[in-house]
């Protein structure tokens, strides 16, 4: 029996078509499987880099690059990762990349992808590294990822970043910031982890240092929701500590939080934040700080400035050609000493006192009469409106309170009023500095109403409990950059006077060194003469203050004087003629000299008149001792002598 032929190769493709024909759905389903299964080994998520990158090109209108691998773990908690991300800058920078990073691993969640709801367990960031700065038209370049608000949002619900950093540059404002920014484990309210931030930089070209903690950057998202922050700052001796909590943080034009403020000097402010305070001791005080676009305000704070405690209100608005810095002050302890910076003076600096280093050194070498220049720059840097209020004053002076109120605008400062209540009366005065050009004009109106004479000695035992009322007035204009150059080149009047009151007998008779009477206050007790009247007239010529009248009337003794005060050399030169209105025996009635200097005056009496006199009386005593208390008796001009009358001219 002969062998059947074997199939021809055409044969068998047509007995293999008549099998797919015959069944379909196996054919279909064994070519899928080979199609997944050559899909599975040659799959490569890479091949969607490309879709990505143009996606989000397309929203943000910045170049997008996945420099590394795309990866996606499939499952209901899907994991996309994706290494060496690039994100462009904006077309203005000089830096081509605004933000870039390491690794990316981000989860969704697959099922709410289906309801249109888009739920992100996790991001996690290796080595993120952004860069936001401001351009030339003071636009940032993060602007182009602010949304309209619309649409679904995204839920973030972690962030976990590794070893990033964020850089700010404003070359406009001399700002740069760069701080590294890590998570940290998460507390037990804590939602998502928050960061410490730690970094240093430059703020208005001054140097400085940065640490502490913040909310997870994820929870900026939220903005009906507070963001928390605890920030530590240094720039030199300068320390600030913002802490507290931001509504919508990155709107900068409007935001608030607290903020103390704490340093060796106010002054260093001025490179910080452009406000031209004066030198000041050491400071510290805490508030809350406020931005509404170009106006910042620092509210309700409160502190201490050296030995005083200060509170208030501050606004800075910096809208215009120069900022204006506006307060309302409070302090219900001022020690006046603290103030010797505003003057152009040193504080004192000894114990008790809380100067700077600065302050001491200047203490040490500097006069009575402040001499420190004042930096027309600065009076020129800005505008200011501020009102200092002053309940209690320590100071070497009997002054009570103080009521101040300065101007500066386009570089002329004005004090309309600097009020002082003074041992129960008030001196009320207006000053005017013109800094516009060098050497500065000062004008000086003051009026001096209802001081107390005893008020004004309250540390004197004889002194202290005198009766009567002083008023008088000053003018003065004088040109200078500094007090001590201004009252130097002064010219101008000044007065100022009495009417009746009482003072010490015992004090009236050390004046005119009347020892018999001097005596007989001391062994038995003093008593109160009445004064008729007192008073002083200076006519200022170039610094320099010249007597035009000087009288002291009591019902005992009328005093008399005449001679300058030197404001530019701080020196006295003053005499003053007692003429006793009793009759007493071992009166060594001789002018008494004021000298020295304004820190160290001297009074002693005219001794070579004092000296004859002595002469004289131990002559006569060889010859009979009774006669030789003649030569100290005077019999004065009589007790109904008017005020003064011509002894006073």
């Amino acid at each position: 029996m002969s062998e059947a032929p074997a199939p021809t190769p055409s044969a068998r493709r047509r007995r293999t078509f008549d099998t797919f024909a015959d069944h379909p759905w196996r054919t279909a389903l064994a070519v899928a499987a080979v199609g997944v299964l050559i899909l599975i080994l040659l799959w490569d998520w890479n091949w969607f880099k490309r879709p990505v990158e143009r996606a989000v090109e397309a929203r943000t209108g910045r170049s997008f690059t996945i420099g590394g691998d795309l990866d996606v773990d499939l499952g209901r908690v899907t994991t996309i990762r994706a290494d060496a991300l690039d994100l462009g800058n904006a077309e203005w920078s000089d830096e081509a990349r605004m933000a870039a990073a390491d690794r990316l691993d981000l989860s969704i969640e697959v099922l709410p992808l289906l309801r249109g709801q888009v739920r992100i367990p996790e991001i996690r960031l290796q080595r993120p590294q952004v860069r936001l700065e401001i351009g030339p038209d003071r636009e940032g370049n993060w602007s182009a990822f602010a949304g309209d608000g619309g649409g679904t949002p995204i839920q973030l619900r972690r962030l976990w970043i590794d070893d990033g950093t964020l850089l700010f540059l404003d070359p406009e404002g001399e700002t740069e910031v760069d701080v590294r920014v890590a998570s940290q484990a998460p507390g037990e309210n804590d939602a998502a982890p928050p960061v410490a931030i730690t970094g240093e930089g430059r703020w208005r070209a001054a140097e400085f240092e940065l640490e502490g903690t913040a909310q997870s950057p994820l929870d900026l998202q939220d903005t009906d929701s507070p963001y928390r922050f605890d920030l530590h700052a240094r720039a030199g001796a300068t320390r600030a500590h913002a802490r507290g909590s931001l509504l919508d943080a990155f709107q900068f034009e409007t935001f608030g939080f607290q903020m103390a403020l704490a340093g060796r000097n106010l002054e260093h402010l001025y490179p910080l934040l452009g406000l031209a305070m004066p030198p000041t001791p050491p400071y510290s005080v805490d508030g809350q700080l406020q931005r509404e676009g170009t106006t910042w305000h620092y509210r309700d704070f409160s502190g201490k400035v050296g030995d005083s405690d200060l509170a208030g209100s501050v606004t800075v608005e910096t809208g215009g050609e120069r900022n204006l810095f506006k307060a309302d002050l409070v302090s219900k302890l001022l020690d006046l000493d603290d103030l010797a910076g505003f003057l152009g003076g040193a504080p004192e600096s000894g114990a008790g006192e809380t100067p700077s280093p600065a302050q001491e050194a200047e203490a040490s070498s500097s006069g009575l009469i402040p001499d420190t220049p004042y930096e027309l720059d600065k009076l020129n840097a800005m505008d200011a409106d501020v009102r200092l209020r002053a309940q209690r004053i320590e100071a070497d002076l009997p002054l009570d309170d103080m009521d101040a109120h300065l101007f500066l605008e386009n570089g002329v400062l004005r004090l309309e009023p600097l009020n002082f209540g003074v041992a129960g009366g008030d001196i009320r005065s207006t000053v005017r500095m013109d800094a516009r050009k060098s050497p500065i004009r000062t004008t000086l109106d003051a009026d001096v109403r209802g001081l107390n004479l005893g008020g004004l000695f309250p540390d004197s035992t004889l002194a202290g409990d005198a009766v009567g009322r002083i008023g008088g007035h000053a003018k003065l204009v004088g040109n200078g950059n500094s007090i001590a150059a201004m009252l130097g080149s002064s010219d101008g009047e000044l007065a100022i006077g009495m009417g009746k009151g009482e003072i010490s007998a015992l004090l009236v008779e050390l004046a005119g060194i009347d020892i018999a009477e001097a005596l007989a206050f001391l062994v038995t007790r003093d008593r109160k003469i009445p004064i008729r009247c007192a008073f002083a007239e200076f006519a200022v010529a170039d610094g320099v203050m010249t007597s035009n009248a000087l009288a002291f009337d009591t019902t005992d003794t009328l005093i008399v004087g005449e001679g300058t005060i030197d404001l530019e050399s701080e020196r006295l030169d003053l005499l003053l003629r007692p003429r006793p209105k009793d009759r007493s025996i071992l009166s060594l009635r001789s002018p008494l000299v004021i000298g020295g200097t304004f820190s160290d005056p001297s009074f002693r009496p005219d001794l070579a008149r004092l000296g004859l006199r002595g002469a004289i009386a131990l002559a006569l005593g060889s010859i009979a001792p009774p006669a030789a208390l003649l030569a100290t008796l005077e019999l004065g001009p009589g007790e109904d002598s008017d005020c003064g009358g011509e002894y006073a001219r």
